[in-house]
């Protein structure tokens, strides 16, 4: 039955309170895609599905029908695909009025998940999990920076000389994010209308940039969270007046945007956890050793995953707090994976995504991941300490996006996780990526050699 906070759907419709469904999924990029339907439409008929044009998961950022996938084409006509509402997902937007939202998985016409839409792909890896008898409870801390501009001023801007929301680090300052109160408070409050529960917010370390700390939860509810919580941040903001951006890297000289993804696994039967061992607190159990041993040994074929774009690989500088080492330690912001909490609350952070990641990638690689070292009973190599920015010896984090791409080629472990079809889905769109930007002259490039070269 369609519900919102425990009150049937029809019964909202038919007072009133709700006269518009947003009916959607996330695309490649993290992006939520669908239509706006009456609350009795969707009743009647979108309830049960909707169709939308199958080029919506063979797409680029700027909505270009990306030639060379198998799954989608001109030859093939760009038919549709069907998305079915995941009903728990349901919810109120209390920033837009009358309206609530579902997002929905993507079904091809006989009804089976299409293999490489992001939920699809992150559900696999649940299932995969759940036959061990775990469950992954994930969280993301996304950083983004406040503008005191408005979207158009922003584009008529060509996104240069834009004015933050402070002039300086503001990284724990209250008074400071108090001039930026009005926006996030709003935000704060708007996603806890909307079921996300927040744990709190705080000046980050860029003027102007701030992060809104979510609960977590399990994989599925948290990507799901994420993915609303980015796009409603936005409207909010646009609502407002003002613009934010989610950008891994929106200024070399200012500090990058992250998304710090934790997990920890927890047992399906009885919900304890399990990454602490009995006896002390920061006891690390077997089946923690070995899915951080899985995070480590895949960490370098896994980052296309977390650093989907050219820019998402400019936030990996040195003294920056973004990892450049793909090693792990006991609470040290150096490293890319960092051991933290006690009891039930130890887990490992991976410090490598930006906030510009897809969450449903993100957590499906993590999964995949750590069940490869799960089921290999990889043994854990020893934690590293000190400044991982100046141990030469410890493995790089990718550089660039073709380092990550041929990395990703190279996988069996991703191409026995996701299918060699999915993992080819996802190198085109990489390729094209950089394609896109190889062949394009940056405003860096004309200034150093306009006059000069």
């Amino acid at each position: 039955m369609a519900e919102i906070d425990g009150t049937p759907l029809e019964e909202l419709v038919e007072r009133g309170e709700i006269d518009t469904v947003v009916a959607c999924f996330p695309d490649m990029q993290g992006r939520l895609v669908g239509k706006r339907v009456t609350g009795r439409f969707f009743l009647d008929s979108v309830v049960h599905e909707m169709h939308a044009c199958d080029y919506l998961l063979a797409l680029d950022m700027d909505m270009e029908p990306v030639p060379g996938y198998a799954a989608s084409s001109w030859d093939k006509g760009y038919g549709d695909f069907a998305v079915r509402p995941d009903l728990g997902t349901l919810r109120r937007l209390p920033w837009l009025e009358g309206t609530a939202m579902v997002l929905g998985d993507v079904c091809n016409h006989e009804g089976e998940l299409v293999p490489h839409a992001p939920r699809s792909i992150l559900r696999r890896q649940i299932e995969r999990l759940a036959a061990h008898g775990h469950v992954a409870k994930m969280g993301s801390e996304l950083e983004l920076y406040v503008f005191d501009e408005s979207y158009e001023s922003a584009h008529e801007k060509g996104y240069r000389d834009l004015k933050t929301a402070g002039w300086y680090v503001e990284d724990y300052h209250v008074f400071q994010t108090t001039k930026e109160e009005g926006l996030v408070r709003a935000i704060r409050n708007g996603m806890e209308g909307a079921r996300i529960p927040v744990e709190f917010s705080k000046g980050e370390w860029g003027p102007g940039q701030e992060e809104i700390n979510l609960r977590y939860a399990e994989a599925l509810e948290m990507a799901d969270r994420h993915v609303v919580y980015k796009n409603g941040a936005k409207e909010i903001a646009f609502l407002q007046g003002k613009a934010l951006t989610f950008m891994a890297k929106w200024d070399e000289t200012l500090a990058g945007n992250s998304c710090h993804v934790h997990s920890s696994l927890w047992s399906a039967d009885t919900d304890e956890p399990l990454f602490c061992a009995d006896g002390e607190p920061h006891d690390m159990s077997p089946l923690f050793r070995h899915w951080l041993a899985g995070l480590l040994h895949c960490g370098r074929e896994m980052t296309y995953f977390l650093a989907p774009y050219i820019n998402s690989y400019k936030r990996f500088q040195a003294g920056s707090f973004a990892p450049t080492r793909s090693a792990w330690s006991f609470d040290n912001r150096t490293a890319g994976f960092r051991v933290l909490g006690h009891g039930p609350g130890l887990r490992v952070e991976c410090r490598v995504p930006g906030a510009d990641v897809n969450p449903y990638l993100a957590y499906a690689a993590t999964i995949a991941a750590g069940l490869h070292g799960i089921e290999n009973e990889l043994e854990l190599e020893p934690a590293l300490s000190g400044n991982l920015y100046e141990n030469d010896d410890a493995r790089e984090v990718p550089k660039t996006l073709r380092e990550a791409l041929a990395a990703l080629e190279e996988s069996e472990v991703m191409r026995a996780a996701f299918g060699d079809e999915v993992v080819e889905h996802y190198l085109h769109t990489g390729r094209w990526e950089q394609s896109e930007y190889d062949r394009r002259v940056t405003d860096w490039e004309r200034t150093r050699n306009f006059e000069r070269a």
